[in-house]
């Protein structure tokens, strides 16, 4: 038997007091208010009363750290997983607004469909769901808990919905600490897909800095 439910979880808000694009660059893990949102995000799945099997995680600091909940709640240790990874992109470690107004940078703007200034949509894509066709497969019963990122959640979303995977990045459904849940369904056709079966956002974001990736 496969897993049960598996859980998309976006880390909590990071340090970052220079609101510049960390993207994957090393140092910078939770604030206060980070730690008390992934905290929130913990109990809110502890709290659907379901079992957890499995506690993935990125590499990055920030998801290390939003993994730790999880980890005292359901007595499981996580495992570093580097396909559900922030993407690459050219602003790291700039503030955007001070990026775009250069007109050197304007190239990488080009095809935003692609995208130009990072890696494409299509690989996040195919590697977050290849991650989560392991897990899944892997865990015999129960859900498996993945601490991902903005932009990996959210086109991962909008590929198994059949949507496009462009789109306006101020527009993402996918707040700080937010759990995105799916199940895998059989098609009459005897093949099996992804289907989002929930959505919530159980921190209080109010006042959060939230620039870190694009």
């Amino acid at each position: 038997m496969p897993a049960d439910r598996l859980h998309l979880v976006r880390h909590g808000e990071v340090h970052n007091p220079r609101r510049v694009l960390y993207g994957r660059l090393p140092g910078f893990g939770l604030s206060v208010d980070g730690r008390r949102m992934a905290r929130q995000a913990a109990e809110y799945v502890h709290g659907l009363d379901r079992p957890v099997s499995a506690l993935i995680a990125s590499p990055l600091q920030r998801t290390r750290e939003s993994a730790e909940p999880f980890e005292a709640l359901f007595g499981i240790e996580p495992v570093i997983d580097e396909r559900v990874i922030e993407p690459t992109n050219v602003f790291e470690g700039r503030r955007m607004k001070r990026a775009l107004a250069n007109p050197i940078n304007w190239r990488h703007l080009r095809q935003p469909d692609v995208p130009s200034w990072g890696e494409p949509y299509a690989q996040v894509v195919a590697r977050v769901t290849a991650a989560m066709d392991d897990a899944w497969d892997r865990v015999p019963a129960g859900d498996v808990v993945v601490v991902s990122h903005q932009l990996p959640i959210w086109v991962t979303h909008l590929a198994l919905s059949l949507q496009p995977t462009r789109h306006d990045p101020r527009k993402r459904r996918c707040a700080l600490s937010s759990v995105t849940s799916f199940e895998r369904r059989d098609d009459a056709d005897g093949s099996r897909r992804w289907v989002e079966v929930a959505y919530a956002e159980p921190a209080s974001t109010a006042g959060a800095v939230d620039v870190g990736a694009v």
